[in-house]
């Protein structure tokens, strides 16, 4: 990592002093606002590796923030665009959208953060006045790449030039840089002693298990659930059907190694498709007189999310989508929602991005909520297609890079 306009120490010096300084002054945002070389994992294009690069990262315009990412996560929706998606305008670009760091420097208009803050990049704005965002109803939100661009998962603007050729910044975010830019409104600031190689996870994964079961299908007291897959997101929803109250929770995955895992979360039950010969609908009903009272499909399948929703009882029955896809149809009969059932979906866990990131991470602190066990590697940038391998393969849960020191 190096500095275009100088070295390698003086930012940080000159950073410290501005932290202590309340770092408001002309003479700060002038020494910040420079562009920085650092490391970068582009990926020039889809179904490749991606490649280890030096990239410009141009200073933060209006109400943008200028990010140093310390720890990021490896999420499937970064596969999921690099080998499913592959939409020809997405590339080339910088994945990671799971990431936590620390302010290096603001643009102008900006005032509700400083240099030295940690904070944490979101793939979902939270502008505070849009319709949406006005609305209690959703967590959606007018403004960034999320309101009309999902083929593409980007904006078209970006603040990443390397070799000379615009690069993306996938889902606004792009944390498996050692630097991004990053909108004001899609930024969370966090308590400072939150260690960010854990609350990175909160960028992406565990929000959004963990509130598709308490914010999206509102997991009640006493209730039988069902969660299909049991990667992070899929770990993180029996976490929340647990703290919600859950008198079963029953974990499905084709992988039988992750039943221990599952129960570290709260899992009573565990269930592997492969194991039996019927549908695996007819086997919960079976288990639990007639289907479960919640599901939740956790892996971005639409088969899985059909099976998720003839796997609940009929009556008040309620499905929940919420692995990440937009590549094909789903089907389910007429009669299975006639019958009372509900299927909906969830995004970010029904979370409204600037308002829960920062108390999911108290929560953390209070020890409400579990991060450091989905963390199963620890690993650096320079092997991110490692950690791309290992989710690939299902040997992981969560690994964990780090970007830059902090």
């Amino acid at each position: 990592m190096k500095f275009s306009h100088t070295n390698l120490n003086k930012p940080f010096l000159y950073g410290h002093r501005f932290v202590h300084g309340h770092c408001h002054s002309e003479i700060g945002k002038d020494i910040f606002q420079s562009v920085i070389k650092c490391r970068a994992a582009v990926a020039w294009e889809p179904s490749k590796p991606l490649v280890m690069e030096e990239i410009e990262v141009a200073p933060p315009q209006a109400h943008e923030i200028r990010i140093k990412i310390v720890a990021t996560g490896v999420c499937h929706t970064d596969l999921y665009h690099l080998f499913e998606g592959k939409h020809k305008d997405g590339f080339p670009c910088v994945l990671g959208h799971e990431g936590a760091g620390i302010v290096e420097s603001v643009g102008s208009e900006v005032t509700k953060f400083n240099p030295g803050d940690k904070v944490i990049p979101l793939f979902i704005s939270q502008c505070g006045q849009c319709r949406f965002c006005k609305s209690p109803k959703t967590n959606l939100c007018e403004k960034g790449w999320a309101s009309d661009r999902y083929d593409v998962m980007s904006e078209s603007d970006t603040r990443f030039t390397c070799k000379g050729k615009k690069v993306l910044q996938f889902m606004g975010t792009s944390t498996f840089s050692e630097y991004t830019v990053v909108n004001e409104i899609a930024v969370a600031k966090i308590h400072p002693s939150a260690p960010l190689d854990k609350v990175c996870l909160l960028g992406c994964g565990v929000a959004t298990g963990y509130g598709a079961a308490l914010n999206t299908a509102k997991v009640e007291p006493g209730s039988t659930c069902a969660v299909f897959g049991l990667g992070a997101v899929g770990l993180a929803a029996v976490m929340g059907c647990k703290n919600a109250g859950a008198k079963r929770i029953i974990a499905i995955d084709i992988n039988p190694t992750k039943y221990e895992k599952a129960k570290v979360f709260g899992a009573t039950e565990f269930v592997n498709p492969k194991d039996h010969n019927k549908p695996i609908s007819q086997v919960l009903h079976e288990m639990t007189n007639g289907g479960v009272d919640f599901s939740l499909e956790c892996v971005g399948s639409v088969a899985v999310m059909r099976s998720a929703l003839e796997s609940c009882v009929k009556g008040w029955g309620v499905s929940v989508l919420v692995g990440w896809t937009d590549m094909d149809d789903f089907a389910a009969r007429p009669i299975q929602l006639i019958a009372g059932r509900t299927w909906k979906g969830s995004l970010f866990g029904g979370f409204k991005s600037k308002d829960g990131v920062p108390k999911l991470v108290n929560e953390y602190l209070e020890k409400k909520v579990k991060l450091d066990e989905f963390v199963t590697h620890n690993m650096t940038l320079a092997q991110v297609n490692d950690a791309i391998q290992l989710m690939q393969t299902g040997d992981c849960i969560r690994s964990v890079l780090s970007v830059a020191l902090q």
